[in-house]
């Protein structure tokens, strides 16, 4: 029988002292990988429901380069590594950086290639055989830690619109972000189609310590509560509109049972595996991770009465570099705003002036300015 989740925690815990216990026994790929994470960081880690009916799950991060090549202006980059691996992805940096350098699928994506899928978690909601989430800590100093759990999939099928998908692309990075004072979770941030919400910590749905999202059919949004939500206006969830993102509980997945974990020095902009081993590179590359949005004269692409927002084929995202690591305290928003974001994080319930105000603050330090993340 596999240890428990609590038992690798407790030996996580007593690796932070100054003399850890060294073990006889090796250690298995993902436990050396967490090793040295600061284990709140692990403790109170989000899981996430996948939608039952959504055909693309989580996807290896590195198996994105095996079925992709650099391309610039539609055009294959000359000189570019052969094979691209996590460890030398960065270089395609002396090519061009965001939306300017595209890894785009050496298959026609609507043929559906099986690598679009991904993997689907196991029962104990890990993804065999394929590293799908990276984790990365920035220690903002006086006890102030952001964690960022960072998920990956090959595919993004977008929402339905008068009987059109609109925004399928390839590769699709999401996440949540919790914000701990002095190791206590304050507020949890969930990405969603390029903006998101926050909510304080003690509102949400949990797993025991950990809080619970879910995930979009498709695009892959992640939400804090089940059902659908409308995402026409952004950062307001309603449950009927012409842009819905349908969820449920279809598959539990827990993102770091497969995972990489970094820590962020926000001054040098660098990354260090806290294993010592996993890569670094890649998470330096400034490009995007997906196919340029294709021209009109493909015969894939399609768009509503000619209008480009509605286009079936957008352009990949960019990575986690992307995805505003050091984000600052701005003034407090608008106490009505954050009164809706804390009510919401209630499903319901009375929310305290004090818990209104700290998801309003989430609200406005949110990636609301980052590139598109779904």
């Amino acid at each position: 029988m596999a240890p428990s989740f609590n038992l690798v925690w407790a030996v996580l815990a007593l690796g932070t002292m100054s003399h850890p216990l060294v073990s006889a026994v090796p250690l298995g790929n993902e436990k050396r990988q967490a090793m040295g994470v600061p284990p709140y960081v692990l403790s109170y880690a989000p899981k996430v429901w996948l939608q039952s009916q959504d055909p693309y799950y989580p996807s290896d991060i590195g198996a994105q380069l095996v079925h992709t090549k650099p391309q610039i202006d539609f055009n294959i980059v000359d000189g570019a590594p052969s094979p691209l691996t996590l460890d030398n992805l960065a270089s395609l940096n002396a090519f061009g950086g965001k939306d300017t350098i595209y890894l785009t699928s050496v298959d026609d994506v609507t043929q559906n290639p099986t690598w679009l899928n991904g993997v689907k978690a196991d029962g104990n909601g890990k993804t065999n055989g394929a590293t799908t989430c990276a984790v990365i800590v920035n220690d903002r100093g006086s006890g102030n830690v952001d964690a960022y759990y960072m998920y990956f999939y090959a595919n993004n099928q977008g929402n339905t619109v008068l009987g059109q998908e609109v925004g399928n692309h390839v590769g699709d990075w999401e996440h949540n972000m919790i914000r701990f004072q002095d190791g206590v979770p304050q507020a949890v941030w969930y990405s969603q189609h390029g903006y998101g919400q926050a909510f304080t910590y003690s509102s949400l749905e949990k797993q025991g310590l950990r809080p619970v999202g879910y995930s979009g059919k498709g695009t892959h949004a992640t939400y804090a509560t089940s059902g659908t939500h409308d995402h026409t206006i952004p950062g307001f969830n309603l449950p009927q509109g012409p842009l819905e993102d349908e969820t449920d509980q279809g598959t539990l997945w827990d993102p770091i049972a497969s995972a990489y974990f970094y820590s962020y020095n926000a001054v040098s902009d660098s990354f260090t595996a806290y294993d010592g081993t996993s890569p670094t590179n890649w998470l330096q590359y400034l490009g995007n991770w997906g196919d340029e949005q294709y021209p009109d004269s493909d015969p894939r692409q399609d768009k509503i009465l000619g209008i480009s927002q509605t286009a079936k084929y957008s352009s990949g995202p960019t990575g986690p570099r992307d995805k505003f690591l050091n984000r600052s305290e701005p003034p407090n928003a608008p106490v009505a705003e954050a009164i809706i974001l804390a009510i919401v994080g209630h499903q319901g319930a009375p929310a305290s002036r004090e818990e209104a105000e700290l998801a309003g603050q989430l609200a406005a330090w949110g990636d609301a300015s980052s590139t598109p993340e779904s």
